[in-house]
């Protein structure tokens, strides 16, 4: 990997208050902040991947829609009730 440099301007306090702070941590500036573009980095190519992942999901779910595999709202809720009551039996079975 090739080293390249990397010049902004900021405030004077804050790069005092900065350089106090990564000394405390006995760590350099420039570590620092190599460490925290590494870390943005990584956020923002697993948001990205994240990003992608819902987007299949939800195609899935459209394409299963269009292609008629839905399930009624009246077989969800028997569904929802049945495993309401297995919770309730398995739960009132470990309390006795």
């Amino acid at each position: 990997m090739t080293d390249a440099t990397f010049t902004f301007r900021v405030d004077e306090g804050l790069k005092d208050q900065f350089a106090t702070a990564a000394k405390f941590r006995d760590r350099s500036g420039a570590q620092l902040l190599r460490d925290f573009m590494r870390d943005f980095v990584k956020q923002q190519q697993e948001a990205a991947e994240h990003d992608a992942w819902f987007r299949r999901e939800v195609q899935i779910g459209i394409d299963a829609a269009n292609a008629g595999a839905v399930v009624s709202s009246e077989e969800m809720e028997a569904q929802a009730q049945a495993w309401r009551a297995e919770t309730r039996r398995k739960m009132s079975s470990t309390h006795t």
